[in-house]
């Protein structure tokens, strides 16, 4: 091994040893408590300003905020709080999509229309099932239970 095979081993730049400086593209969605166009301009003018950002969609009556760019979800979040407002990532999820809207922790009476706590639900058991079939034409046994 040489003089050049030694001083090249310090001169190279592997693969791994740089790092990625954008961050990925998303989008966050923030529950923000705002009531006037005061509040709304806050909110705005603080996320729009922040490095990465490509979108920035105010929903003052739903109380949502979603911004979409190159940025990280918790300085977004950190952003928003320090206009002074109460914030916390978006919730709910569109009702459709539960399968018992009005279990306990899903119904909120302040998410907006259509939406509910994202929680994790039961799924419906087998015996729940079995009481359908019961009374169904193809139970021998159906004229006797009624």
């Amino acid at each position: 091994m040489g003089a050049l095979d030694y001083l090249s081993n310090f001169c190279t730049v592997s693969s791994t040893t740089t790092r990625s400086k954008h961050k990925p593209m998303q989008t966050v969605e923030i529950k923000v408590k705002m009531d006037c166009d005061g509040c709304e301009r806050r909110v705005r003018n603080a996320v729009t300003s922040m490095k990465g950002v490509k979108t920035v969609e105010v929903m003052r009556k739903q109380h949502r905020v979603r911004v979409s760019g190159y940025v990280d979800a918790k300085k977004v979040l950190k952003r928003v709080k320090s206009t002074g407002k109460r914030a916390e990532f978006w919730p709910y999820i569109p009702q459709h999509l539960v399968h018992y809207p009005y279990a306990s922790g899903a119904y909120d009476k302040k998410a907006p229309a259509g939406f509910v706590r994202n929680v994790v639900q039961a799924f419906p058991t087998a015996h729940e099932d079995n009481y359908v079939s019961v009374f169904s034409d193809d139970n021998v046994n159906a004229c006797s239970i009624m």
